[in-house]
């Protein structure tokens, strides 16, 4: 089995580079990022680490290289924005995803809409159950995902009124995007950082630099749960 785990930001990726390098069995760039393999003790799975860069664009290339690359699940942390029902520090797990920023209303389509496509996408509900025993104080719910960072309380206030959003990122809803065409289970827990409004930018910024998330250690101990689930 191989598992990937996909992080965009730099800050982010950080403390699970430092954790896995005793157990590090490959490492090559990878666009604007790095990839990492490492397999680590009683794990019975590859696992592959993949730091895309931020944005749509770089989580969907990203999830499309791994599931080419042959990994059987793709699972995903980082830190967002809370929009509802969550507040900052706490980590949540998003178990459905749309793309905020698609937008053919003018033409007579629902914000979001795809013609002829899926565009309410869901993380894996066996990985979600993982995740629920690692983290069993997690917040669940929808991760809306555009390519803007949110910083005022009137795109929050709509968030959350027009998608009952929980939170919102800039990958989430394009790596789901990949995983439910190719077939790929995935899963993807957050941080909430700031509360997407005025002041979003400057707590966002002191919660990345701290590298006390321990998002990573959630990550890798649901990574070796599905190691043997999906087996």
């Amino acid at each position: 089995m191989k598992i990937g785990i996909i992080v965009a930001d730099s800050e982010e990726f950080a403390p699970l580079y430092e954790k896995v390098k005793p157990y590090l069995q490959a490492e090559k760039p990878y666009l604007c990022g790095k990839e990492i393999s490492f397999a680590l003790p009683d794990v019975s799975a590859c696992l592959v680490a993949l730091l895309c860069g931020i944005g749509k664009v770089n989580a969907s290339a990203a999830a499309a290289h791994l599931v080419d690359s042959g990994c059987d699940i793709l699972l995903n942390y980082g830190l967002s924005g809370g929009i509802d029902g969550v507040r900052r520090g706490e980590i949540c797990i998003c178990k459905r995803f749309l793309e905020h920023d698609f937008d053919l209303s003018g033409i007579g389509y629902k914000p979001c809409e795809k013609p002829g496509q899926t565009y309410l996408y869901e993380s894996n509900p066996r990985l979600n159950s993982l995740f629920e025993q690692v983290i069993p104080d997690a917040k669940s719910g929808t991760a809306v995902t555009g390519d803007t960072f949110v910083s005022d309380s009137e795109t929050r206030d709509f968030l959350k009124a027009e998608f009952q959003a929980m939170s919102c990122d800039m990958e989430t809803a394009a790596i789901a995007y990949v995983c439910h065409y190719a077939g790929i289970p995935f899963g993807s827990i957050r941080r909430i950082s700031d509360d997407a409004g005025e002041n979003a930018a400057e707590t966002y910024r002191d919660m990345n630099c701290d590298h006390q998330q321990h998002l990573h250690d959630a990550i890798l101990a649901c990574a070796a749960l599905a190691a043997t689930a999906f087996s």
